[in-house]
């Protein structure tokens, strides 16, 4: 399986713009800019992309492991903070903090939290990424 995307930028880095676009439409010549990716500009970053993509995977990888378990959740709801960081003359990303609020009916708080740890090793955004991740995950 092969996933797609095509970044267009026109311009210097501080003062271009560009478009995302995805093979799948989902994203369609999206903005971004140095000011949607370090101000508040309206457009999305890389970094915003990096966080939805790892929060869902792990939450997918999650659901599975839980099916596997033998429990239906009623809901899970995963946030992935992800921090950008300067580093020597350019900037990495540091960490991903997932936070996880989750509803799964006759788990308990040990079941639960090995499933979950299993699931964010197991998640393959999670073994791309070359930066901390930490997990909060709670029932309730």
């Amino acid at each position: 399986m092969i996933r797609k995307a095509t970044a267009v930028w026109k311009g210097t880095g501080r003062d271009g713009t560009g478009q995302l676009s995805s093979e799948s439409g989902v994203l369609a010549a999206t903005p971004y800019s140095f000011k949607t990716r370090f101000e508040n500009e309206k457009g999305t970053n890389p970094e915003e992309l990096i966080a939805a993509a790892h929060a869902g995977c792990f939450t997918m990888a999650l659901a599975f492991g839980l099916q596997l378990a033998g429990f239906t959740p009623d809901e899970l709801t995963t946030e992935a903070a992800v921090s950008l960081e300067p580093e020597g003359k350019g900037f990495k990303i540091s960490k991903s903090a997932l936070t996880l609020r989750a509803k799964v009916p006759n788990l308990d708080d040990a079941g639960f939290a090995k499933i979950a740890g299993e699931a964010e090793k197991n998640c393959p955004v999670s073994k791309v990424l070359n930066a901390a991740i930490t997990l909060d995950a709670k029932l309730t």
